[in-house]
């Protein structure tokens, strides 16, 4: 029987997949769920699928390689005899190491690839998820591209898939999740200031680089505005690398929380100020008006050039000063008020399994 085979490794991708995981059960469509295992804390990987009452997947993989090839290459090795048969369609969502490698053993599976959140660029080379998801979508069959602004770099690309303009499906997951959070989870309880900004880093660019990353926690100390900070294992382990961990800790400003659940983080999100942060789907999740909260990105470039464009993210300067001026900018700003995302409306899974059901 043709049927969907959904993998993802990280907890962005759980999220994303999480609408169509449901629409999939409400439809009776047959599907296999497969965890790649690129996310080893379980905060950010078997939490998140309980919190968001999925269900268990059929096979769970455990990685032991750190390194970026060395991670393709045990993903595509482990994956091999459960990828599907020939005429399954294989989901794959975003641009980490997971969707490269399960798109690459695919490909040479002569499976077809429908590849979710397509045609998002940051034009920044140093930046590994643009390497991914600029290779995923060249040998996709099937392209679902968030926005009109990702529809046309695949268009400009010359991709040969075919192209879709489906939203993200993180509008969904907010809709559908949000009162999840209202009801589980008890987070707030445990934040000891009544207003603060919510912070998280983890990108490489930024906390492998010692200089950045102390520019980053010289700039949030210096500002004197209550923080929580939501800690990534790979962040804590460089601030304790670098010497920087006790600075954050012995401050009065600043509350470290250890990586937060879904529901937990969608409270954290919903209570705070604005958000100071580097990751790319957090940008996405405030454009929608059930947060509307304000990012300050901590990069460079941004492949949501939407959420810049309706004023929802901020790109920073990652000098110590310049983080400073933000916080200090947006602590006293007008909070904002969004009335349509440009990443949909929450009904982008639907639009999604349309499309492919056709296929099967």
């Amino acid at each position: 029987m043709k049927r969907f085979v959904i993998v993802a490794g990280t907890r962005p991708e759980i999220i994303k997949v999480a609408p169509i995981i449901r629409k999939l059960i409400d439809r009776k469509i047959n599907f296999k769920f497969i965890y790649s295992g690129q996310h080893y804390d379980h905060r950010l990987s078997t939490q998140i699928i309980n919190d968001l009452e999925l269900p268990i997947p059929d096979f769970s993989l455990k990685l032991k390689s750190k390194t970026p090839a060395s991670q393709v290459a045990e993903i595509m090795t482990n994956l091999a005899d459960k990828l599907g048969n020939k005429d399954d369609i294989v989901l794959v969502q975003g641009d980490t190491n997971s969707v490269l490698a399960t798109s690459l053993l695919a490909v040479k599976l002569k499976r077809k690839i429908a590849h979710i959140e397509a045609g998002l660029r940051s034009f920044d080379w140093r930046m590994p998820e643009e390497h991914n998801r600029r290779m995923v979508d060249h040998i996709s069959d099937f392209l679902f591209a968030p926005t009109r602004n990702s529809y046309q770099n695949l268009l400009d690309e010359n991709v040969s898939g075919k192209i879709y303009i489906s939203g993200n499906t993180v509008m969904d997951a907010i809709k559908e999740h949000l009162p999840f959070s209202k009801k589980k989870s008890t987070i707030l309880q445990n934040v000891k200031f009544s207003e603060y900004v919510l912070a998280t880093f983890h990108r490489a660019e930024n906390v492998d680089d010692e200089k950045v990353l102390n520019n980053i926690i010289k700039g949030i100390i210096s500002a004197k505005i209550p923080t929580i900070i939501s800690l990534h294992p790979r962040t804590r382990k460089m601030l304790k690398k670098f010497s920087l961990l006790k600075k954050l800790e012995n401050n009065k400003n600043i509350q470290i929380l250890n990586p937060q659940g879904y529901l937990d983080f969608l409270a954290l999100m919903k209570g705070c100020q604005f958000i100071l942060t580097d990751s790319g789907g957090i940008q996405e999740e405030n454009t929608s008006p059930l947060l509307s909260k304000r990012v300050l990105v901590l990069r460079k470039s941004s492949e949501r050039p939407e959420a810049i464009d309706l004023g929802v993210a901020s790109l920073i300067p990652l000098k110590y000063q310049k983080i400073r001026e933000a916080i200090l900018r947006e602590w006293d700003a007008k909070r904002m008020k969004i009335k349509t995302s440009p990443y949909g409306s929450g009904n982008s899974a639907g639009k999604i399994l349309n499309v492919l059901q056709k296929h099967l």
